[in-house]
């Protein structure tokens, strides 16, 4: 047996600097309102906050509108069975619970604080954390060993009217039970006629159980075995009233013994509890959970080295199948949390199982891949359970744990439109979701467009094509080799056939002669052979597409993802003219509640001043038809002029130029990027012409452009789309070379949105949201940063 460091990827002294340094800890705190003044401190604190107090006391559920309870889980233990490691005291737990707030924030941004109890008497645990446990909107009990946890757990929902939540128990239950659902889907088995062996009957290994059976795994097929051996009616050594439930009539009386014939194997106990041999003695196609932490019973080597045919997942990351409690917890909260539930019923968790299992067998997202160093993944023996980092799963799995809740009446309040719910969801971790959703909806809502997707044999582009044609947002044309395409398509798990998309090969199309006969036309008198043209369009998918592009037959195009974007647009320029005041690469940021768009990030490389204006009459146009007002900052080093500079003075003339014009929008400049996104610090410049802060930023220069687009992106915090390609006679996005599945979507929405799609933006929509604390970052000398 391989020692637990064998996979691990850090030392103990890198473990320990990660905790200390550079503060110690993982968790801190940061105001949600603005402390700037001393009026935000009366509202904040004294007087005003008299107000929600007597609110509070008249209606205790007010507590969820005026206070942070509805967002606010606790995190409570005793550590008296710290990660397997068992009784290591209360404080020893902490960097554990801190970790678990961690995941609390970063996978569901519900907030989160932990709380170590001494005491090991579970009577003094319960009268402690009921005293306490309104202040929260749910609890989650943690590392608390067997069988106290069940009493615990069980005597607190009771007692609190909020849901009261064991991880240890239910998370792995939850998780194990999705993958099982998985396993028998693909070995072709149902719950009632599955043989299971559970090994270690602790908190989580029963928990687990019960959870299998009232899916269907009859009592007399699942055999519980713990140190004492097979759990059997009768049997009094190590017994107790939670084991006693499971008991069954069997002669069986060794773990050896019961593993012959089994289908399924459950293991949440100890390190080589499960042998080689034992697992050559079960049912074909075995199902093989070995979940003991740090260590699996058995390794997926020694499994596979006995039995190929095998299905096996175990708690540890760096395997395949990991039953990893992150994937149900956060969820579970944010759906509980979301409706005000009571509890976190039976119903409640069967749903969050149901809606793991689905969710693995639908197409992984790029975004998983590059989490998992490339490896990609597909429903299957190696891919039954989804992985921690699928973006997908915020706004997947709480919908369903909402609607459990509201159907089994333990919910406050309802969701009205789950749909409108999901969106919301979205946005909590991804800060592009809402501007995406208004595109997508104006889109899916407007006459259905024909979308070419150039590098149609590519699998990236052809999963993308699926999720557009799924997504309902157009009708995907791909280019390229139809056998190909159909060939990648199957080995992704596309089924071409019943989604019915269209493919173009470009080299044997009735189009040809029609487009060689057209671009040899618009050519011949820059250079080009009609043999140069007639290679152009049978050879090269850019060519080709934009040319149908041009000839009507589709309404827009994506490309770029196997050639750079320049060679790209050099190719696409020699079909398609400049349509309007100039081409330009537009990029949208979105930061801390703020849409900033920035222009000129792909075209101009400097940019005379006669360009600099037509990039801002041309990206304010976009930003119109995008739904908002746009107010536009040219950006420099100087401020009016202070220093001086060439570079300053191209700006000064731009303005110039839009004075003479007369244009329909706001502008001024040059500024440096503080004075435009900021207001308060404009009372030396009166004379400016903006109403408020910028949202249309024009560089000086493309460098400058892409390198703070790049770098704002590279620290985090904020969401890039784009560059958007705006201004060409017909709509055309280029992507990133290796582009994702994702930005592919994205590029695809906004070129059919730009080919004559309008949306229609809520009045507070269209103006600049600053971040919540924005104001409290400004003002305090060291705000600690969000978790």
């Amino acid at each position: 047996m391989p020692d637990q460091t064998d996979k691990q990827t850090f030392s103990d002294q890198e473990a320990l600097d990660f905790h200390r340094l550079p503060n110690p800890g993982k968790i801190s705190m940061a105001p949600i309102k603005p402390m700037a003044t001393q009026r935000d401190l009366s509202l904040a604190y004294s007087p005003g906050v008299a107000v929600p107090v007597r609110a509070i006391a008249d209606d205790p559920d007010a507590a969820y509108d005026y206070t942070s309870k509805g967002n606010l889980v606790a995190v409570i233990s005793n550590g008296t069975a710290i990660l397997g490691m068992g009784n290591l005291g209360h404080l020893a737990s902490k960097p554990v619970m801190e970790g678990k707030s961690v995941l609390f924030k970063r996978f569901a941004d519900v907030d989160s604080f932990d709380i170590e109890v001494k005491t090991t008497d579970p009577d003094e645990f319960i009268t402690v954390v009921k005293n306490i446990g309104d202040s929260w909107g749910g609890i989650n009990l943690e590392d608390i060993k067997s069988p106290e946890c069940f009493v615990i757990e069980s005597q607190l929902q009771d007692l609190l009217d909020i849901p009261v939540f064991h991880d240890d128990q239910h998370g792995t239950a939850i998780i194990s039970t999705a993958g099982l659902i998985n396993a028998c889907h693909l070995t072709g088995r149902k719950f009632e006629d599955v043989k299971l062996v559970l090994v270690g009957a602790g908190a989580a290994g029963l928990s687990s159980l019960s959870l299998m059976k009232s899916l269907g795994v009859k009592p007399e097929n699942a055999t519980v075995v713990d140190l004492h051996g097979v759990i059997y009616r009768g049997r009094t050594e190590g017994m107790d009233q939670w084991k006693s439930v499971h008991a069954i009539d069997t002669d069986k009386r060794t773990l050896a013994e019961a593993m012959v014939g089994a289908d399924v194997v459950l293991g949440l106990s100890a390190k080589g509890a499960i042998t080689p041999e034992m697992v050559a003695t079960m049912a074909p196609r075995p199902i093989i959970f070995a979940m003991a932490n740090p260590d699996p019973e058995i390794t997926p080597e020694q499994v596979h080295a006995v039995r190929k045919d095998a299905i096996v997942a175990t708690g540890r990351s760096d395997y395949v199948n990991q039953v990893n409690n992150v994937l149900a917890f956060p969820y579970l909260f944010r759906g509980a949390l979301d409706v005000r539930a009571r509890q976190i019923n039976h119903e409640m968790k069967i749903a969050c199982a149901h809606a793991l299992a689905q969710l693995a067998r639908e197409d992984v997202p790029d975004e998983v891949a590059v989490a998992y160093r490339g490896r990609k993944l597909k429903f299957g023996p190696e891919y039954i359970i989804p992985t921690p980092f699928d973006p997908r799963l915020i706004w997947y799995i709480p919908p369903f744990v909402a609607r459990a809740a509201m159907d089994t009446g333990v919910s406050r309040v309802s969701i009205d439109d789950m749909d409108e719910y999901r969106a919301a969801l979205r946005e909590r971790v991804d800060p592009s979701a809402a501007l995406m959703q208004k595109i997508s909806s104006a889109v899916r809502a407007a006459p259905n467009k024909r979308i070419v997707f150039a590098e149609g044999e590519e699998s990236t582009v052809i999963r993308a094509a699926w999720a557009f044609k799924q997504a309902e947002l157009g009708t995907p044309i791909l280019i390229g080799r139809e056998d190909l395409i159909r060939k990648n398509a199957a080995e992704a798990g596309l089924d071409f056939d019943a989604m019915d998309i269209e493919i173009v090969n470009a080299r044997v199309s009735d189009k040809n002669v029609e487009y060689t006969d057209w671009l040899y036309a618009k050519l011949q008198r820059r250079g080009y052979l009609r043999r140069d043209v007639q290679r152009m369009i049978n050879q090269d998918r850019n060519y080709f597409a934009a040319a149908m592009l041009a000839r009507g037959q589709a309404d827009a195009m994506v490309t770029g993802t196997t050639r750079n974007f320049n060679m790209v647009l050099k190719e696409v320029r020699r079909v398609l003219d400049v349509e309007g005041d100039s081409l330009i690469g537009l990029s949208i940021v979105l930061a801390k509640g703020r849409t900033i768009f920035v222009a000129d990030t792909s075209i101009h490389e400097l940019p005379s001043a006669e360009e600099l204006a037509d990039i801002a009459i041309q990206a304010a146009a976009t930003v119109k038809k995008l739904g908002r007002t746009p107010r536009v900052a040219f950006l420099s080093y100087s401020t009016f002029g202070n220093p001086p500079g060439d570079r300053g003075d191209k700006v000064r003339e731009a303005i110039r130029i839009l004075d003479q014009k007369g244009v329909d929008f706001e502008y001024e400049g040059e500024m440096p990027p503080e004075l435009a996104l900021d207001p308060a610090l404009r009372t030396n410049y009166p004379f400016m012409r903006l109403s408020r802060e910028a949202n249309v930023l024009v560089m000086p220069a493309l460098h400058s452009a892409a390198i703070s687009t790049q770098l704002v992106q590279a620290l985090g915090g904020a969401t890039v789309i784009g560059p958007l390609l705006v201004g060409l006679e017909k709509s055309v996005q280029i992507v990133s070379l290796g582009a994702q599945v994702s930005e592919i979507i994205t590029a695809a929405t906004f070129a059919a949105y730009e080919e004559g799609v309008s949306v229609e933006f809520e009045p507070d929509d269209e103006d600049v949201v600053p971040h919540p604390s924005a104001a409290a970052e400004r003002s305090m000398t060291a705000v600690p940063p969000t978790v």
